[in-house]
C-alpha cells in the first residue's frame, strides 16, 4: 500500500511544509488531514516563498492536492490562498476539498477571542482563529460542514439553530453583540459559489488512488505534543496530529499506511504557553531564533509570535516515535546549530529524586521536571552546501547519529538550509515517496 504519513514530533513548526514539498516529488496525491488555519506551512522554492494554512504544501508539485475530512476550513482564508496562488501563476484547479470537513464560522472566531480573554492568566494562548470552537461544535454534532454549502436552505436552518445558542452566550456571558444570520448567509453564499467546483468525496478519491497503486502522502499539521489525547494537555490543539489521526482525517484504514516519517527540528521550539522542559533563554536562544523578517527566522507562520527556544528533547522524541510508529526521521534546521557549541540533548528527566527516561505519567511531573542533559561537540563549518552525510563535518554527523540512536529510528533526510535543494538524503533508507 503506497501511503506515507508525515507527522510532527514536537509542538509543531518542525519544517513539515518543507518536508512535504520534498517528499511529494514522487507523490501522486497529497492530503492535508487535520487542523485548520492555526497551522502554517512555509515552502521556499527558488524565488517563490509560500506561507500556506490550508492548501497542501505540495501545491508546487504535479500531485493532486486534497483537504481531508478531519480539517476545519475557514472558507474566506481558503479562497484567499487560492487567489494568492493564482496571482503567482500557480493553479489550484486540481484541488479537492472534502464535503465532510467542518466549517469555521464567524461566531467561532469571536468565541475563541472572548473565551481566551476570559481565562486571563489561565489562557491557553490559542491563535484566535476559531479552531477550538469549530472542533467543539463538531464533537457536539451541531457543526456546519462544507457539503452544507451545496444546499443553502439546509445551511440557513442549521445556522439559525446554532445562532440561538451562540448569540445568547455571546450577549449574556461575554457582553458581545449578536451575530446577524442574514449577513452570514449572504457571506457564505458567495463562498459556496466559488468552492462548489472543488468539493468532493476525498476519502473515495484517496481509496481509488491507493487501489491504482499511486503514491499518496498524508500531510499532518501541528505536532504530536499538541495532540488532544496524547499531548501536553490542556496546552494542545483540538485535533489529532498523529499518524492514527491522519488515517481518521483522510478517511482511510491503518492497513493502507506503509511508511511514517516524523519531522523533528535539530533543536526544540514551542509557540505560546505550556510546559517546555528544555527551554533556554539568552544569547544561544536569540541566535537560534534569528531576527524577525529574515528568512527561516523562528516566528510563527500564522501568528508572527516569537517561538520559544530549547535544546532537543530526546524523551519527547522517543515518545513521538512510540505514538506514531515512526519508521524514520526528517531532521530540520541542522544548519542553525552551526557555531553553537557545545550542544545539549535531553536524554531523561529528573523529579524529586526519580529519573524518567520515558514521558512522565502525570502532568505535574512534566511541568516541574528538570532535563538530564548529554553534551555533544558542536561545529563551526558551513553545512549549507552538504548533500550527503559524508560532506557534513564529523561533529554534525555524530550529532545526527546520536539523535538516531536516541530515537531508535534512522534519519532519512536532514535539511541544512531553507531552500528546497538544501537537503542531505540518506542512502541507508529507501525513498519510496
Amino acid at each position: 500500500m503506497p501511503v506515507t504519513v508525515l507527522v510532527g514530533t514536537q509542538w509543531g513548526d518542525e519544517g513539515k511544509g518543507r518536508a512535504v514539498d520534498v517528499l511529494s516529488e514522487r507523490a501522486d496525491m497529497v492530503v492535508r488531514c487535520q487542523g485548520g488555519t492555526n497551522a502554517g506551512h512555509t515552502v521556499i522554492a527558488g524565488d517563490t516563498e509560500l506561507k500556506l494554512r490550508l492548501i497542501p504544501s505540495s501545491i508546487l508539485r504535479p500531485a493532486v492536492p486534497a483537504i481531508g475530512d478531519g480539517v476545519v476550513i475557514d472558507p474566506q482564508v481558503l479562497l484567499e490562498e487560492i487567489d494568492a496562488l493564482a496571482a503567482l501563476g500557480i493553479s489550484t484547479e486540481r484541488l479537492l476539498v472534502s464535503g465532510n470537513a467542518h466549517l469555521v464560522m464567524p461566531y467561532h472566531r469571536v468565541l475563541d477571542r472572548v473565551i481566551d480573554r476570559h481565562l486571563g492568566r489561565a489562557s491557553l494562548g490559542t491563535t484566535k482563529k476559531g479552531i477550538g470552537p469549530a472542533y467543539a461544535d463538531k464533537a457536539s454534532r451541531i457543526g456546519l460542514r462544507v457539503q452544507d454549502l451545496l444546499d443553502m436552505k439546509i445551511f440557513a436552518q442549521k445556522l439559525e439553530l446554532n445562532l440561538r445558542e451562540k448569540n445568547a452566550v455571546l450577549a449574556k456571558i461575554y457582553n458581545q453583540l449578536p451575530i446577524d444570520a442574514k449577513k452570514v448567509i449572504a457571506e457564505y453564499e458567495g463562498y459556496a459559489e466559488r468552492l462548489r467546483p472543488f468539493i468532493a468525496d476525498t476519502s473515495l478519491a484517496i481509496d481509488r488512488a491507493i487501489k491504482d497503486g499511486r503514491q499518496v502522502l498524508l500531510e499532518g499539521a501541528q505536532g504530536t505534543l499538541l495532540d488532544i489525547d496524547h499531548g501536553t494537555y490542556p496546552f494542545v490543539t483540538s485535533s489529532q496530529p498523529t499518524a492514527a489521526g491522519a488515517c481518521t482525517g483522510a478517511g482511510i484504514g491503518p492497513r493502507a499506511i506503509d511508511r511514517v516519517v516524523g519531522a523533528t527540528k535539530a533543536h526544540c521550539t514551542r509557540v505560546g504557553t505550556g510546559p517546555f522542559p528544555t527551554e533556554i533563554d539568552g544569547p544561544v536562544a536569540d541566535r537560534l531564533r534569528g531576527v524577525k523578517g529574515e528568512q527561516d527566522a523562528e516566528f510563527g507562520t500564522v501568528t508572527g509570535r516569537a517561538r520559544r527556544m530549547g535544546w532537543l528533547d530526546g524523551v519527547l522524541l522517543r515518545y513521538a516515535v512510540r505514538l506514531n510508529s515512526l519508521d524514520e526521521l526528517w531532521i530540520s534546521k541542522l544548519d542553525k546549530l552551526t557555531g553553537v557549541g557545545p550542544l545539549k540533548v535531553a536524554v531523561a528527566y529528573r523529579h524529586e529524586g526519580t529519573t524518567y527516561e520515558d514521558f512522565p505519567p502525570h502532568q505535574s511531573i512534566f511541568h516541574k521536571c528538570e532535563p538530564v542533559y548529554e553534551e555533544l561537540e558542536g561545529w563551526t563549518e558551513d553545512v549549507s552546501g552538504a548533500r550527503s552525510f559524508e560532506e557534513l563535518p564529523a561533529a554534525a554527523r555524530a550529532y545526527v547519529a546520536r539523535v538516531e540512536e536516541i530515537a531508535g529510528v534512522p534519519a532519512s533526510f536532514v535539511s541544512v538550509g531553507p531552500e528546497r535543494e538544501q537537503v542531505v538524503r540518506s542512502e541507508r533508507v529507501p525513498v519510496t515517496v
